[in-house]
């Protein structure tokens, strides 16, 4: 009999723990948004190709221009023919399918802020993401008697070979370190004490 209660319980139990597994799959919601590219391969990818735009190259590419800026920054001043996508609402589903849109038309979108800084964020996630055609405009905006302001900014590229510099760390780390030859043993010189000279005289 217990041996049968044993049976019975366990069947229940495995009945249970299914069901569960069951609900769970049924239940189950794939995230919206799923990263293509690792951070490095980002890295890699962003490092070699130019996602930089000066303010004078503007015309030169079919862009558009997004401000990620707050409506309230945008609606004070901002570049002519530029949307507003708030960088915390930028992965909205509204926003998305303006992405998706963009990205199938083969648009080159340009995103700037306050300073190319504030655009490096939003700027990684969507590459990140799967799109490939953005670009920070080199733009620093201000304003002055409620006027926008934008002008240039120089970044300063390295002139510096890495890939050379890579390499050169790479050897140094598979050099071997010669053995280091112990230090020659202190030489202890031994003060001799002097001995007390016995007082003179008496009481």
């Amino acid at each position: 009999m217990k041996e049968l209660e044993k049976t019975k319980r366990i069947s229940i139990a495995s009945v249970l723990f299914i069901l569960v597994i069951l609900i769970g799959l049924l239940t189950y919601k794939r995230p919206k948004n799923l990263y293509s590219l690792n951070t490095q391969t980002a890295l890699e990818n962003i490092i070699t190709n130019d996602y930089l735009i000066p303010l004078n190259k503007l015309g030169e590419v079919d862009h558009i221009l997004i401000d990620i800026r707050s409506q309230y920054e945008f609606e004070k001043g901002h570049l002519e023919n530029a949307i507003n996508i708030y960088t915390p609402e930028i992965l909205s589903d509204e926003n998305t399918e303006v992405f998706n849109k963009l990205k199938s038309d083969n648009t080159t979108v340009i995103l700037y802020g306050t300073n190319p800084d504030e655009a490096l964020e939003p700027h990684m996630l969507l590459y990140q993401l799967g799109y490939p055609n953005l670009k920070i405009l080199l733009a620093e905006n201000s304003y002055s008697q409620n006027k926008l302001i934008t002008k240039n900014v120089e970044i300063e590229k390295s002139v510096g070979d890495v890939n050379a510099f890579i390499d050169e760390s790479i050897k140094k780390v598979n050099i071997k370190p010669k053995a280091k030859t112990p230090p020659p043993p202190k030489k202890v010189i031994r003060v001799k004490k002097k001995k007390k000279m016995p007082t003179e005289g008496g009481c």
